[in-house]
């Protein structure tokens, strides 16, 4: 065999030896391999590097190196090699049967088979002619395999555009390995034309047929698809849904990758029993703000005879004023509305947040520097009513104007801060029976931790003082009222630990107990109208807060102590918490009077009692429990239990019970991803997943969704059923079916978000993939 180098634009050498001869012969390497510090003697200087570079120069021509069993040439006119013929060079490798290398016009004409390698991706045929430095030229009756994915084909003809770029002639495209020789694939494109980009990452079909298990699926005029896991732009597959409130839904987006950090896609969809509908969504993310915005228009909608709209937007983050001494603003928009109130049950998947009939559009700007932080913000509200579930509307908010100081560790070590309001809230007083009002409010606060690693001990002081202005008198004739309020806190704790063993496993355990003492004098404020204040869910997190009531409209007036003990299992080494044990309870040493309209006071003595536990053994197994125990009646009031079961990837199991006494409910969900042919030693292909929301009080189930994956390996089926309640006595019901060709596309009505956001931990069962390296096909 005969190896030689060949470099622009030094002279290239011809030598001939005979087959099966080892002679290897490296000829003139280029300018910069003779130089020498103090002379003229060949130096060749390697330059280590930690890892081989995937992108290949592009600057100037570069060595090209050819080696055979019989090598012939004219110099600085052509060189012909014949058995085993190959060129290599950076990025580039020609092998064949016999090889014509032309150095006027760097074309290389080879024979029998035919194989290229440019940068990993291989290509083969019976003919071809490339020209070396460029990548242009063609091959005969081509084979390919791609690199970054894996897709492979054939056709009748490929052309190299240079080493990015090749289109092929009647040729066919899939990442389905055929389990037998001459078997079809499960799934194949057959085009008229393919564009292949590598630089793009993206393939493009026209006059092309979607085959599935050898039937043809959709025909494609024209389309384009991903090679990689990089945004392209084009026509995305058309996606099929069935429902009971559209009917048959047929949906042909357009994906626009406007730039890296921003993208568009349009939706054009016909729904057979409402007409056609336009909808779209635009996402941008740029280094200090982000956003995403979604519309919907449906001009004559056949069912409700009118026409249907959803806008919806979402903008968080800041831009620079230009002022100096005032810096960045900080701007959050939450915007949502919709044409009528029958939207959310019509199509209660759009949209960002039609989970609620409570449709928020907030705005606000804020600006931050150092201990000051204020803020402008407006808040309206949209009302989704149903006669049958009638809510009354939230006031809306326009504007609000607060500010707040405050500073931790100041003078003396004391943590103190200021908070003030202005709120102008409107209504419609016949809906809500009382005034629209005006409410300024300060409150101020005082503080002085002790804190050591063994415990804590934090006395408090508080005052909170407001004023309303009514837009029409109240009961008592009063048009504005006012009040100040002072609390007093004392919130102490200490922490015990310990070296112990359980189950053969070694911990760092715990002990916190802990005391809080509240003492709010009672004012009486039952003339005031209540407009943004509730009362706090009675949690183990609210049973520590000073206040009753959140909002401002309300301050609980409170002689009381509240107890905890807490006790943890840390592991040692991580600090990971494998269990919380935590129990809490609350002494009011006199009644509490002070209560919101319709509501009850709490009496004087013992509050229910918080019972907790968490229990997070290790990465499989996880429960967490709370009980909400009324020793006065010797009952539990709430109970919660839920636990989850996560041997690994694409196994999740997930259980709750949740009963309230004074609601009258009790729920039952269970939710799970699992292999449903987990056994033997054969690959996994069945999963089921699915989610059941069972009422057992009216033996109903809520919401169920349920459904199959199938992993053929090169492709992915989804059927999936949902049924999601809207309303008293109404639920949507869909059927979804997809049908995910690895490599390519999808095609049908996605299930991913529906079941995203009904199965805790559910996993894709193919992630992002990482592009291998080109020299995994080196050779």
């Amino acid at each position: 065999m005969f190896v030689f180098g060949l470099f622009t634009p030094f002279p290239r050498i011809a030598l001939r030896t005979g087959r099966g001869a080892a002679l290897a012969a490296w000829t003139l390497l280029g300018a910069a391999a003779w130089a020498q510090e103090g002379g003229g003697g060949l130096s060749l200087k390697l330059r280590a590097t930690p890892m081989l570079a995937e992108a290949v120069a592009r600057d100037g021509p570069t060595p090209l190196f050819a080696t055979g069993d019989r090598v012939t040439g004219r110099d600085q006119l052509d060189t012909v090699i014949e058995g085993n013929a190959e060129l290599r060079r950076p990025g580039l490798t020609l092998q064949a049967d016999r090889m014509t290398y032309d150095e006027a016009t760097d074309l290389a004409a080879a024979q029998g088979s035919v194989r290229v390698n440019s940068r990993g991706n291989l290509y083969s045929g019976p003919e071809g002619a490339i020209r070396v430095q460029s990548m242009r030229g063609f091959v005969l009756q081509p084979t390919y395999r791609l690199l970054a994915n894996g897709g492979y084909g054939q056709g009748e003809r490929i052309d190299f555009i240079d080493p990015d770029r090749a289109t092929l002639s009647n040729a066919d495209y899939t990442t389905c390995r055929p389990q037998k020789p001459g078997q079809t694939p499960d799934w194949i494109l057959r085009a008229r034309r393919l564009d292949i980009d590598q630089e793009l990452g993206e393939g493009h079909a026209e006059g092309a047929t979607l085959e599935f298990k050898g039937m043809p699926l959709i025909p494609i005029p024209s389309m384009s698809f991903p090679l990689t896991e990089r945004r392209q732009s084009g026509w995305l597959p058309p996606t099929i849904g069935l429902d009971n409130t559209s009917g048959l839904n047929l949906a042909v987006p357009y994906y626009w990758n406007i730039a890296p950090n921003r993208d568009a896609t349009l939706i054009p969809q016909v729904m057979s029993k409402r007409g056609v509908d336009l909808g779209g969504q635009f996402r941008y993310l740029e280094s200090n703000y982000s956003g995403i915005v979604e519309a919907n228009l449906l001009p004559s909608d056949q069912l409700r005879h009118r026409t249907r709209w959803g806008f919806f937007d979402r903008h968080n983050g800041t831009f620079d004023t230009g002022i100096d001494g005032v810096g960045p603003l900080g701007l959050n928009l939450n915007l949502n509305r919709v044409s009528d109130d029958n939207y959310w049950l019509d199509f209660p998947r759009r949209g960002l947040s039609l989970t609620t009939r409570l449709l928020a559009n907030d705005a606000s700007l804020s600006w931050t520097r150092g201990d000051f932080a204020v803020q402008a913000r407006t808040l309206k509200w949209q009302v989704l009513t149903d006669p049958l579930s009638p809510i009354l509307p939230p006031y809306d908010r326009s504007p609000e104007l607060s500010g707040r100081w405050a500073h931790r560790n100041g003078w003396g070590g004391l943590d103190y801060a200021v908070e003030t309001d202005y709120t102008r809230f409107q209504g419609l007083p016949l809906l809500t029976g009382q005034p629209n009002a005006q409410r300024e409010y300060v409150q101020a606060q005082l503080a002085r931790p002790f804190a050591q690693p063994w415990g804590f001990f934090t006395p408090a002081a508080q005052v909170h003082a407001s004023r309303y202005s009514f837009s029409a008198p109240l009961a008592d004739g009063s048009s504005s009222l006012g009040r100040t309020i002072p609390t007093l806190s004392l919130d102490s704790g200490l922490i015990f630990e310990r070296e112990a063993s359980y189950f053969g496993r070694a911990f760092r355990q715990t002990l916190e107990p802990r005391l809080k003492y509240v003492y709010t004098p009672y004012r009486n404020q039952s003339l005031i109208p209540n407009y943004d204040t509730g009362p706090y869910d009675f949690n183990f997190a609210t049973i520590w807060a000073d206040n009753a009531f959140v909002g401002h409209d309300r301050i609980a007036d409170n002689n009381l102590l509240t107890a905890g003990l807490t006790s943890r299992l840390l592991d040692p080494a991580t600090g990971a918490e494998a269990v919380r044990l935590g129990i809490a309870q609350r002494y009011r040493f006199a009644a509490q009077q002070v209560t919101l309209p319709g509501g009850a006071p709490s009496g004087k003595g013992v509050s229910d009692m918080m019972l907790g536990a968490s229990i997070n053994w290790d990465r499989q197994w996880g429960l967490d429990s709370v009980l909400q125990y009324d020793p006065n009646k010797n009952q539990s009031t709430r109970t919660t239990l839920g636990g989850r079961y996560s041997p690994g990837e694409y196994r999740t199991l997930s259980a709750a019970y949740r009963r309230e006494r004074d609601l009258n409910t009790r729920q039952f969900d269970i939710s799970g991803q699992w292999p449903l042919d987990d056994w033997g030693q054969g690959p996994r292909r069945w999963y089921g997943v699915g989610r059941l929301n069972y009422d057992m009080v009216s033996r109903k189930p809520v919401d169920a969704v349920l459904g199959v994956e199938y992993d053929a390996g090169c492709w992915i089926g989804r059927f999936v059923f949902s049924k999601l309640q809207t309303g008293t006595g109404t639920a949507n019901k869909s059927i979804m079916f997809q049908l995910e060709f690895i490599g390519f596309s999808r095609v049908g009505v996605n299930p991913l978000r529906t079941l995203r956001e009904n199965i805790p931990n559910y996993h894709l069962l193919r992630q992002e993939t990482v592009v291998p390296s080109r020299f995994s096909n080196y050779d």
